[in-house]
């Protein structure tokens, strides 16, 4: 009796961790199509199309999480003021990165094909399979739910993490300037503009 009950707990222990699962990829799949849909919408012009990914990504990443890893030991130095700037301007560069990368991908087609739940780190672990011509390219999204919302925590592209990749690039730019924060969101903030400028076609 005793292991009937064990193994009824197991059973219903996974099956509510593939119910969560499969609430965030629902909920993600919504969010992936609202930015794939803009670029095959027509009448949206370049400016208005990243001002509405630009919004999509800002309310669905932790950005402000993700730019605290990023800027390393230069976080702990830098005042409130730099602290405030470099968020915003790492929030509009990660939002000018995954725009460029799913336009990319905008004309190809994609499936969930994975999905679980991570209970240790509480994080849902979501693949994503982009179908083209030349091969399938496979992309997993870290979702974090927090406050009752759900956040994309990093995005693995074939092996590499964004997060962990942007963490090393930041950090051989904020060694250049001794890890200055006010020194560094004046590169972040030209780079910004020189992207946004390829992206918006000016």
């Amino acid at each position: 009796m005793k292991y009937f009950f064990k193994i009824f707990f197991i059973i219903v222990l996974f099956s509510s961790y593939c119910v969560k699962a499969d609430e965030v990829s629902n909920w993600l799949k919504g969010e992936i199509d609202t930015i794939l849909d803009s670029y095959k919408n027509p009448s949206l012009s370049n400016f208005k199309r990243f001002e509405l990914i630009e919004k999509t990504i800002n309310n669905n990443f932790a950005g402000t999480g993700i730019a605290k890893f990023v800027a390393g030991e230069s976080w702990q130095n830098a005042s409130k003021v730099e602290k405030k700037d470099y968020i915003r301007l790492f929030k509009r560069h990660l939002a000018l990165n995954i725009a460029s990368l799913m336009q990319g991908y905008s004309d190809q087609n994609y499936e969930l094909t994975n999905s679980k739940y991570d209970s240790k780190n509480k994080v849902s672990l979501i693949d994503m399979k982009i179908i083209n011509e030349t091969g399938n390219l496979l992309v997993t999204w870290r979702v974090k739910k927090s406050k009752n919302r759900n956040y994309v925590i990093d995005l693995i592209v074939a092996d590499i993490s964004l997060v962990v990749t942007k963490r090393s690039e930041f950090n051989s730019m904020l060694k250049k300037v001794n890890y200055n924060l006010l020194e560094f969101n004046k590169i972040l903030d030209a780079q910004n503009e020189s992207s946004y400028s390829i992206i918006i076609g000016n």
